[in-house]
């Protein structure tokens, strides 16, 4: 089996995608102790795994700006062949992702065999296996021709000094000994998210209870947060909730994450921050289904549903219920939902 001097991983769809490829990236680590790995990904997640001790660098792909036409695309592929790589993985089924792979010219190029086009773009094709696999065996598809065989092993996120001591800080000032729940309101489909108001009914058991509440928000994400706080039930302990909408950064959401003790969320990005380094999640899936492949892991993993004939209503979840009702998420109540994230809090 060959070796490589210079591997470049492509992955430039959604946060929790880039996320999910970290154990790929830790199998070629162990397969090429010595190569250069370099990390391609969407503007606006870089941050998160520029500390990763297995990555050369972490490189910006604007997808929806600077970088957005077809003509970029051909033009980034030219210049990454020039650059020395003898090795490329894209994780990423996309035209645009095709076209930077065949511009490119490198000697080995491994993509999955459909979409149709990408049988021109690759020197390589594998089976994605996308009803047979969860996501992350997919991935590892992409590596069985470098005799990478499954199960994957366990990614190890690495978080820069300045977030994990903010974290840190931020526990000692204000979670004293108390189990500390977060919750997360948002997501980037709207049919993904739980209703706000079964949000704060949790929010307002938990500070009941002696928890401390940490609500996140990410970027347009903020009003939600607020309206969780703000409709609470009136008897809840509002010193017990922090409002973290828009106050964190990547790399410090990520911190903050890994020392709850449960974390309440829709099917998210940060989902997949959460569970990669160990903490418990309670995982709202209302339009997705975890058959679909991208679910939480691990034993502290809970996964919410709701049986519909109309689920899954997409890969991702579109914008409006199209039966109407949003009944995949407004059938899973607090009450169902409660009894599992106390248990996680240990306060049952």
């Amino acid at each position: 089996m060959a070796d490589y001097a210079k591997i470049g991983v492509w992955q430039t769809a959604f946060l929790g995608d880039a996320v999910l490829t970290l154990p790929l990236i830790a199998a070629l680590r162990q397969r090429f102790p010595k190569a250069e790995i370099h990390f391609f990904v969407r503007k606006g997640v870089d941050s998160l795994f520029r500390a990763q001790p297995e990555l050369a660098s972490v490189r910006v792909f604007d997808k929806r700006g600077e970088h957005k036409s077809l003509s970029h695309a051909v033009k980034l592929g030219r210049e990454l062949g020039r650059e020395g790589f003898d090795l490329w993985i894209s994780t990423h089924a996309s035209f645009r992702s095709a076209l930077v792979a065949g511009s490119s010219g490198i000697a080995r190029r491994i993509g999955y065999q459909s979409p149709w086009f990408n049988r021109f773009a690759y020197t390589e094709t594998v089976d994605r296996k996308f009803r047979e696999l969860a996501e992350i065996e997919r991935l590892f598809q992409l590596v069985k021709p470098l005799g990478i065989e499954t199960p994957a092993p366990k990614a190890r996120m690495v978080l820069p000094d300045t977030a994990t001591a903010a974290a840190a800080t931020f526990w000692e000032r204000h979670c004293a000994d108390e189990p500390v729940l977060g919750i997360h309101p948002g997501s980037t489909w709207p049919t993904k998210c739980w209703p706000v108001e079964y949000f704060s009914e949790i929010a307002s058991r938990a500070a009941k209870a002696g928890a401390t509440v940490l609500v996140f928000a990410g970027p347009g994400e903020e009003d939600a947060a607020r309206t969780v706080i703000r409709d609470m039930a009136e008897d809840a302990p509002r010193e017990r909730v922090h409002d973290l909408s828009g106050a964190l950064s990547l790399p410090e959401l990520a911190a903050y994450l890994n020392r709850l003790d449960a974390y309440v969320t829709n099917d998210s990005g940060p989902m997949h921050i959460a569970w990669m380094q160990d903490t418990p999640v309670v995982a709202m899936f209302g339009p997705t289904v975890r058959e679909l492949g991208f679910f939480p892991r691990g034993l502290g993993a809970s996964v919410m549903e709701t049986e519909l004939s109309c689920r899954p209503c997409g890969l991702h979840g579109p914008k409006k219920c199209p039966e109407g009702h949003h009944r995949c998420m407004r059938d899973l109540t607090p009450d169902r939902v409660w009894p599992d994230v106390a248990a996680k809090l240990g306060l049952i």
